[in-house]
């Protein structure tokens, strides 16, 4: 597992936890499948933001081997 910061590890396809706006207080996380990737740049402190499967849209928390 590792973190979502670096663009060039998330694919489409990849397994991942997110954190969906509503929950950046508690940093609850959701589960889910990559759509696409929202991030223009190549990096973000808070996490890669990307569109889930499911068309939910957080950032990056950890990415599923």
């Amino acid at each position: 597992m590792s973190d979502g910061q670096k663009r060039a590890l998330i694919k489409p396809g990849l397994k991942v936890s997110v954190i969906l706006k509503k929950d950046q207080r508690s940093g609850k996380l959701t589960e889910g499948v990559v759509k696409n990737i929202l991030t223009k740049s190549s990096s973000h402190p808070h996490g890669i933001k990307v569109r889930l499967e499911n068309g939910l849209v957080g950032r990056v928390a950890i990415i599923h081997d």
